[in-house]
């Protein structure tokens, strides 16, 4: 993985007004915290107070609840989820579902989704992206950002 050629997402500007919501799975407690964290970390360093938090049962759930949340006057949204694989093809169907829902939900709405759902082989790759002391990555904090950034890009459309 490289982060080589990535915008600096560090603080968006005229972000302070925006209303974002963030959903986040309940699978993987030590995962789910590090990318809650991260992303409420991004929302604060961009001045964001109007945050809304839902929890949903897992990665499949996430697109029926961006889509009810982009209907109710969200700015942006963020999703937050892992799916680690099994030994089962359950892994690409939920993978595939959840990621073309949340995609679907953006587009129909216009409402910029930061996707911060991982989809990894192993747990070790999932706590990597987490955020977490000694994580190489912070996903939950990127996908804030990145959907803050395009919110503020999106604002004169």
């Amino acid at each position: 993985m490289s982060g080589h050629g990535a915008p600096d997402l560090t603080h968006v500007d005229g972000a302070s007004d925006l209303k974002v919501g963030v959903i986040a799975s309940l699978w993987h407690t030590k995962v789910m915290d590090g990318l809650l964290d991260g992303a409420r970390r991004a929302l604060r360093a961009s001045d964001v107070s109007d945050v809304t938090e839902l929890r949903v049962a897992g990665a499949f759930e996430i697109p029926v609840a961006a889509a009810r949340m982009a209907g109710n006057g969200f700015d942006a949204l963020v999703v937050l989820g892992v799916v680690i694989r099994g030994g089962t093809p359950h892994f690409e169907y939920v993978c595939q579902a959840a990621t073309t829902g949340v995609t679907l939900v953006s587009q129909r709405t216009g409402v910029p989704i930061g996707f911060g759902l991982l989809t990894c082989d192993n747990e070790e790759q999932a706590l990597d992206r987490a955020g977490l002391p000694g994580s190489a990555e912070d996903k939950g904090y990127e996908a804030a950002a990145a959907a803050l950034a395009t919110a503020v890009a999106l604002k004169p459309y």
